[in-house]
């Protein structure tokens, strides 16, 4: 069975109460976190974006357990400063840090004031970003001229391994052009023959025998309506097609936009169920497609409950679930 972890939303939480929900996932059996880069909600009702790179520190000196967070270099954050930021992350907790690169959203990286480039002019930026964060990560003096600029760049302090370069990848289209140069694939939950259409293109494209990892939205609580109405507040501006929700620029804009979503519609996007045994057979069947890493994120705000209950009742029986009959290996 794939290892399961807790997505830690930098956009919902304050990071004082995100780093007690970590420790609190690893004491309830998740083996892994994951978290996001985010400088803006997506909406006010949201409310925190805490700085990812900050809390990182803090919260895997206070664990044992691996993370990763997505982060979109070249704009915003300053790809040397990015490769700074993970090889000290690597260096201080060996072979426990990965980060995943995208290509970001407006929401995010227009506060430079810099001008937003369309989508295939930013994943050009983002592999010329990963081409200089493996050289700084080998130690190399770095100078480059291109959508991003670097002069005389070179990393002193280096990790004796580097952390892996995921690429993430919405639609099958990214993830079949970020196979050949990405270490790894992470993506988002969907339908499960999208997925599946998704994974396909990795592999197809120069991802066979990297690592998949996968971003579960989902939404628990103890009765149906509770979850749907967690879901709706809390994650109904996120479910917009990526050529919305990627250039979008402010906050006010996409609680406009959000309001566009139906509550009834928020099952096609997000697992919503109070009952647990639909959540064990939902993670299943992501697992049974051969992802490595599953991180759950619970959209709504009832965290604790979350963790303890699928810590109790969800974890211990995806551990088992290799050595029942008919189960996917």
């Amino acid at each position: 069975m794939a290892l399961i972890g807790y997505h830690a939303s930098h956009e919902q939480f304050p990071p004082s109460e995100l780093l007690k929900l970590a420790v609190l996932a690893e004491q309830n059996g998740f083996q892994a976190i994951n978290c996001s880069d985010h400088f803006h909600p997506w909406s006010e009702r949201q409310g925190h974006s805490g700085y990812s790179f900050a809390w990182l520190g803090a919260a895997m000196q206070a664990t044992k357990i691996p993370f990763g967070v997505v982060c979109a270099p070249g704009q915003r954050n300053n790809v040397a400063i990015v490769a700074q930021a993970a090889a000290t992350l690597a260096e201080m907790f060996p072979e426990r840090f990965w980060i995943s690169l995208g290509s970001g959203e407006a929401l995010n990286e227009n506060i430079t004031g810099e001008r937003w480039m369309p989508k295939v002019k930013r994943n050009q930026r983002l592999q010329e970003c990963a081409d200089i964060i493996r050289k700084l990560f080998r130690g190399k003096c770095v100078n480059h001229d291109g959508l991003v600029n670097v002069q005389d760049a070179k990393l002193y302090s280096l990790p004796q391994i580097p952390p892996l370069l995921i690429g993430a990848a919405v639609s099958k289209k990214t993830a079949g052009w970020l196979a050949g140069w990405a270490d790894g694939l992470i993506t988002v939950s969907k339908p499960i023959e999208e997925l599946k259409e998704v994974v396909d293109a990795f592999r197809n494209g120069g991802g066979e025998g990297k690592p998949m990892y996968l971003k579960v939205q989902l939404s628990y609580d103890t009765s149906e309506e509770k979850a749907l109405d967690g879901a709706w507040d809390q994650w109904r501006n996120n479910v917009l097609p990526p050529e919305i929700l990627d250039d979008l620029w402010t906050v006010k804009q996409f609680d406009v936009t959000g309001e566009y979503v139906k509550k009834e519609d928020m099952p096609k996007f997000v697992n919503i169920s109070s009952d647990l045994r639909r959540h064990i057979a939902w993670i299943e069947s992501y697992a049974a497609l051969g992802f490595e890493r599953i991180i759950l994120h619970n959209v709504n705000r009832q965290q604790e409950q979350f963790i303890r209950d699928f810590g109790a009742l969800v974890l211990p029986e995806l551990k088992n679930s290799k050595s029942k009959p008919g189960m996917s290996e």
